[in-house]
């Protein structure tokens, strides 16, 4: 397995390539107006969450949780009943909440496609909790060797949370310590209210890509992370680290930004509706995605393609922002129009989708998908030395 460092290499190296950076020049004079953390910050609201779903044990302890945790983004906490509190009279309430509370959202169908063992690293520092399944039909989770019971109570984009029910304990100093698997720290926000929202959701859709296999996706997102936060929204084509480093997505990096869409969040359910043609938009300059399987036919017969590229996994991650679906390979880097001339004539190829252009009318089949694209302008570089 490539370590983080390998990964840092040479993401840096081919975003480098393919720079189009952005320029520093031209900052205001006056600073922007700061924004009101506590009206924000998924933390302050944590109390009351529990205390509606009945887990008054961790309620009454969230203001501990709210002023110590340095964390200001989305989280997902595994909830004991309080009946499970008492089986550790000599536990730490406070404590037990940080220990079981987790940066990023990890609903339960995506807690099941992590690998058994998986080690998520938890609000109290140097501890993680350990991801464990059931090796039977009913496809439970485990959390510490504790079954997740009542799965997915409350899911707002900012807080998740699951109900446990069983004995509870301290997690132990060494339970990072086979494999640390968040590579993200946990810096406090600067305080720019308009990059607020992305920049929470794209913290969430780093960790949880690193813990995913998809790691130099994640690096890729956190170097291009000045430009990403000008957008409304994003969906994500993603190649996994297997692929990128055996040779057969090597073309990725160089051409991250042609598998971003910019200002769309395109579900799995909304790729599969648009027609054959559907041109979509990138961050590419002049470069755009066309729609190569037609859509209400769901992934299995056919499965839905981009640019010839079947989609392996629809809807990977996703959060109030972002969008990520896994490809096998990258998309061919190649402009829009030669598709007109490849495909002419093949209304009912193997493909399954409408020539580029009809020979009745003289017009364009590409249907365009037009994103309300604003123009990358001079902005002031962000101070965070995390990188986002």
């Amino acid at each position: 397995m490539a370590t983080p460092l390998k990964l840092f290499i040479v993401a840096a190296f081919f975003l480098s390539i393919n720079g189009n950076t952005v320029a520093t020049k031209g900052a205001p004079t006056t600073p922007p107006p700061e924004f009101r953390d506590h009206d924000i910050n998924p933390l302050h609201h944590f109390g009351p969450v529990l205390a509606d779903l009945g887990f008054h044990g961790f309620s009454s302890a969230s203001p501990a949780l709210r002023n110590t945790s340095a964390w200001r983004g989305p989280v997902t906490v595994f909830a004991p009943a309080d009946s499970s509190l008492l089986t550790c009279p000599t536990c730490s309430v406070p404590l037990l909440l940080h220990e079981h509370t987790v940066p990023g959202l990890f609903p339960i169908h995506y807690l099941r496609t992590l690998a058994y063992g998986t080690k998520i690293e938890t609000l109290a520092e140097g501890k993680c909790i350990t991801i464990t399944f059931s090796n039977d039909s009913e496809e439970a989770v485990f959390v510490g060797g504790v079954k997740i019971t009542s799965p997915d109570l409350y899911n707002d984009g900012f807080i998740a949370v699951h109900g446990l029910k069983g004995f509870i304990a301290h997690l132990s100093p060494y339970s990072c310590h086979v494999e640390r698997m968040t590579s993200l720290s946990f810096p406090h926000l600067p305080a720019m209210a308009p990059f607020l929202l992305m920049r929470l959701m794209l913290k969430d859709a780093m960790l949880r890509l690193s813990i995913s296999g998809y790691g130099v996706v994640s690096l890729a997102l956190k170097l291009k992370s000045a430009e990403l936060l000008e957008l409304h929204a994003m969906t994500v084509f993603a190649v996994d680290d297997v692929a990128i480093f055996s040779g057969a997505g090597h073309e990725y990096l160089p051409n991250f930004r042609f598998h971003v869409v910019p200002n769309r969040l395109l579900m799995a359910a909304d790729l599969e509706k648009l027609p054959a043609g559907t041109l979509l938009p990138t961050m590419a300059l002049g470069q755009k995605l066309v729609m190569t399987t037609a859509g209400g036919n769901g992934f299995s017969f056919p499965p839905i393609s981009v640019d010839h590229v079947r989609i392996k996994s629809p809807d990977l991650l996703y959060n109030l922002k972002i969008v990520v679906h896994g490809l096998s390979v990258p998309f061919p880097h190649t402009h829009h129009h030669s598709f007109a001339s490849r495909d002419e004539g093949r209304q009912n190829g193997h493909h399954g989708w409408v020539a580029a252009r009809s020979k009745a009318t003289g017009r364009s089949n590409h249907h365009e998908m037009r994103a309300p694209t604003p123009a990358i302008e001079p902005m002031i570089e962000i101070d965070d030395r995390h990188g986002l």
